[in-house]
């Protein structure tokens, strides 16, 4: 049985933080919140623990983690030859959400890294984080909380549901402020190459170290990072993404097929039809992505069979929103004005 324990957010309890750590020390598992997603830790440095990740996840061992550490002095602990621009980055916007894969150093086990010889990094922005890593006196490898596939957890409940048995302790600090998870550029040549938006926008970066490529202009980088080549997010219903102008006909499309439809919206839609939910989303990117798993979530619960999702506008979190709609929807959408 998994042992959950509720903790103070902003200031979370020392002999519980200490009991999580030990944990950790002895090679267990432990779910924590961070500000993107809720995290599944493991001392990073021990492959035994990091591979009892991999399982419990099931999660594709080729699939690298992110190593979490407490702050950027410890950098070195985990990557060795930091680029000027890492360390740019770093100073403006660690702790949060910006994971940056670098050359690995040699203690790094290569199950950590997905057999690469690169590894992704990050400080979280969550004093509960911060103080289990702080604690632990070591890095923690951390993936969404989450069985393999599924929608990521933005509260300690979806952590419950997925993971109750299969690890030793959720710490539940309360619902994720971000919603989605890092972002993640590849600093390992020059320009650098954004493998997954997500928290942080492109522009944040560009404004720090310049240009950057994406992954569509840089396809080979694609194994440095979580997240960008297995099916992820997904809901047990098919997700169909469909443009503000074609939800209507999407709802009715799939009503009259006799489907209980959950619709995800930003504008309105009518309602009080047999077999359909409606979850009316943000209008705010970042109000969107922080609702995002949540809502998906929340229509497995209501046992819709399709869930049409409205695109938003690719700016800011925008661009994080869509591609994890993209990947839940594994492609499937109303037209050609998806993503608009």
């Amino acid at each position: 049985m998994t042992q959950y324990v509720s903790v103070d957010p902003a200031r979370p309890d020392p002999e519980v933080i200490a009991c999580a750590a030990r944990i950790i020390r002895e090679g267990g598992l432990v779910a924590f919140p961070t500000e993107t997603v809720y995290g599944l830790g493991a001392n990073a440095f021990d492959p035994a623990a990091v591979a009892g990740v991999f399982r419990a996840k099931g999660r594709p061992s080729d699939n690298p983690l992110i190593v979490h550490i407490a702050g950027t002095d410890d950098l070195e602990i985990a990557a060795r030859a930091v680029p000027e621009k890492a360390r740019k980055l770093g100073a403006s916007f660690w702790p949060g959400p910006l994971t940056m894969v670098l050359v690995a150093s040699p203690g790094v086990p290569r199950v950590t890294s997905g057999g690469l010889a690169t590894v992704a990094v990050r400080v979280p922005a969550h004093p509960v984080a911060t103080a289990l890593i702080r604690a632990s006196g070591t890095p923690v490898a951390a993936p969404s909380a989450n069985r393999s596939g599924r929608p990521s957890p933005t509260n300690a409940r979806h952590v419950l549901e997925d993971l109750d048995g299969r690890i030793d302790m959720i710490l539940d600090g309360g619902p994720c402020t971000v919603g989605v998870e890092s972002s993640v550029i590849d600093l390992t040549g020059d320009p650098p190459v954004l493998l997954r938006p997500g928290g942080l926008s492109r522009s944040s970066i560009e404004a720090v170290i310049g240009d950057i490529r994406t992954l569509e202009q840089a396809p080979e980088a694609a194994n440095r990072s979580p997240g960008t080549r297995y099916r992820h997010y997904a809901p047990k219903a098919r997700v169909i993404l469909a443009g503000p102008g074609e939800v209507a006909r999407e709802v009715a499309r799939h009503l009259s097929d006799g489907r209980r439809v959950g619709v995800m919206a930003v504008h309105p839609v009518p309602g009080g039809r047999a077999g359909l939910s409606v979850r009316m989303m943000s209008a705010d990117p970042a109000g969107y992505a922080r609702e995002l798993f949540a809502a998906l979530r929340e229509m497995d619960d209501l046992n819709c069979e399709v869930i049409v999702a409205e695109t938003v506008d690719e700016r800011g979190l925008g661009s994080a929103v869509m591609d994890r709609l993209r990947r839940a929807s594994q492609g499937d959408s109303a037209g050609p004005s998806q993503g608009s």
